[in-house]
Formats: C-alpha cells, structure tokens, sequence
C-alpha cells in the first residue's frame, strides 16, 4: 500500500490532470467540472445530475459516484495511474466513457 504522501501526491496529479481534460471538453459536452475541497464533480444540466470524484486516503483509492453506481480505483504500479481493476481502465478513460454513457453521445472525449 502507499504511503499516505504518495497516495496523495499522485491523486492529486490525477484529479487535476483529469479536471483540465474535463475543462477542454465542458464547451461541447454538456457538463461543468469544479473542484471543491479535493473533490471533482461533474455536473450536469440535462438531464439533471452529478457524478463526484473523491480521493479516499484511508483506503489509498479514487472513488467515482456515477450512473447509480460507485466506482473504486486504486493505484497501480505498473500503470503508473489509478485503475478500476474489475475493467482495467484507468482514471481518464473510466470518466469518458461513464460520460458517454450518461450523456448518450460517443463524441464525448477527453483528449
């Protein structure tokens, strides 16, 4: 498991990394990102909803709350990302298509 430092460090370069991307993408994609406190939230006008992106320390993981559903990643050395390993994806592809599917477009992208 990391250390507290670590963990922090690289979730902090991934949500903020992950926030610019969402930014590039607000204009055209139907939602806003702000950050709050060290959380990411996404929100949305239509129809109507929110996902929340969440650094848990004690556990060392990126919790995702979208779709109804909660989604733990964790980070992985090999990667060097945070993945989700019951798909493998990593942070920034996870988000894009949890976007694609909320907001029922494939353009949708996070480059």
């Amino acid at each position: 498991m990391l250390d507290e430092a670590t963990f922090r460090r690289h979730a902090e370069q991934a949500l903020e990394s992950l926030k610019q991307k969402l930014i590039g993408a607000e204009e055209h994609g139907g939602f806003e990102a702000e950050e709050q406190n060290g959380v990411l939230n996404i929100l949305f006008d239509s129809p109507p909803g929110k996902f929340v992106l969440t650094p848990n320390t004690p556990v060392r993981q990126i919790w995702i709350s979208a779709l109804s559903t909660s989604f733990k990643l964790d980070w992985s050395n090999t990667e060097e990302a945070f993945v989700l390993a019951k798909t493998g994806e990593t942070l920034t592809p996870l988000v894009e298509r949890l976007l694609r599917e909320y907001l029922q477009d494939d353009a949708v992208t996070l480059a």
